[in-house]
């Protein structure tokens, strides 16, 4: 009929995420991947003027959330260890978001966090548990070690001349396979449970290591020694291994080194 008015379209609701530790290692590209899932996505940082361990200014930029995702990671390494910044960080994120009405929270965790119970894993474990206590509807990702991670074991233990690493069993993983499972849990329903992330192939953290150093022409030898620590603490081996059933990524540490 001429002149009447077309009936209005009610506009399809567009998720809201809100991704903590958003310039981080991880936070950096879970933002990008969930933009590809045409999330739109608000970042939580220090640099974007909201910090997770005083609350400042998380309430505001906490508001209208669907999901709170937490990839923040410890500045130093001594609050990595102690759990401090994860007790506060968490426990702070966890009431901004029910606060905010949040349907669920993702947060990012690490393989061996139900096995080894010092030092970071410890932090991770109790950081699981403060997420399982709220009444939000969660989901857990836990992660093999990075890729990243071998650097760091290449300057935690290091000799004038050698390398200290524990020769254990690993599946590392490449950050960009994290985040792709990060952000593909963060649009689904949630778990309730744990999603494990993992590396294609299974190798030995001290070979990792001593590929790390050659190919970076690094003449230190690479000791495999059982005592040497990882962030902490001292491993068993399978406790960096993930469970049967866990999401592998695509990226090998030879095509992470080949591209470095």
């Amino acid at each position: 009929m001429t002149g009447a008015i077309a009936p209005s379209r009610r506009e399809e609701h567009r998720m809201r995420a809100v991704v903590a530790g958003a310039t981080g290692l991880i936070g950096s590209k879970t933002d990008a991947r969930l933009r590809d899932h045409g999330v739109e996505v608000a970042l939580v940082s220090r640099s974007e003027g909201v910090d997770v361990t005083t609350g400042q200014r998380l309430p505001e930029a906490l508001r209208g959330a669907d999901v709170v995702v937490d990839v923040t990671d410890a500045p130093s390494r001594a609050e990595t260890v102690s759990g401090e910044f994860f007790r506060t960080a968490t426990s702070n994120l966890l009431e901004a978001a029910r606060s905010a009405g949040a349907e669920r929270c993702v947060v990012l965790s690490v393989v061996g966090a139900d096995r080894l119970r010092a030092g970071y894993f410890r932090a991770k474990a109790e950081q699981e548990e403060r997420v399982r206590r709220s009444p939000i509807p969660h989901s857990i990702v836990r992660a093999t070690p990075f890729f990243e991670s071998v650097e760091d074991v290449s300057r935690s233990v290091s000799y004038k001349d050698s390398v200290h690493v524990a020769p254990v069993l690993t599946r590392s993983v490449a950050t960009d396979d994290v985040a792709a499972a990060v952000a593909h849990v963060s649009v689904g329903v949630p778990l309730f449970g744990v999603l494990e992330v993992a590396g294609p192939d299974e190798g030995r953290l001290d070979e990792l290591t001593a590929k790390l150093l050659a190919a970076q022409g690094d003449t230190r030898a690479v000791i495999a020694d059982a005592h040497a620590p990882f962030f902490g603490v001292e491993l068993q081996e399978g406790t960096l291994l993930p469970e049967a059933g866990a999401d592998l990524g695509h990226r090998t540490f030879t095509e992470w080194l080949a591209r470095r």
